[in-house]
């Protein structure tokens, strides 16, 4: 069973930075890091979750939700068995509970419900 295990949210100012790590572990033998797309997802209160970023599982291939294009940065590092993702200029209307999730079926994917695995989330506050 994978379990990932999200660290780095807080609160923050309107403007700043926070960078989320997640770590990997529990892969079945026969599997590597790299056999999985990764992604963080967010949930804000009384919102459905949405996609943020997602990476492939080389890391060559990402995704950004619009709203976040230019601010955040996703990478992993497949040696390490973690994932990170960079979070610049941050707005209030980032405040939400984030997620670390992993896919095992697909190489890279944006979609939500393919996301087999998920951690138990690490919440970012941001303050005006």
């Amino acid at each position: 069973q994978v379990q990932l295990v999200e660290s780095g949210g807080g609160l923050v100012q309107a403007g700043g930075s926070l960078k989320l790590s997640c770590t990997a572990s529990g892969l079945a033998s026969d599997k590597t890091f790299d056999d999985y797309a990764m992604g963080w997802i967010r949930q804000a209160p009384g919102k459905e979750r949405e996609v943020v970023s997602c990476i492939s599982w080389s890391g060559t291939s990402t995704f950004y939700t619009d709203s976040v294009k230019g601010r955040f940065t996703i990478s992993r590092d497949n040696a390490k068995n973690t994932l990170d993702l960079q979070m610049n200029n941050l707005k209030p209307e980032d405040t939400a509970m984030y997620f670390c999730a992993a896919a095992g079926g697909t190489g890279f994917t944006s979609t939500l419900e393919e996301y087999d695995y998920w951690g138990q989330g690490t919440q970012v506050t941001v303050s005006n």
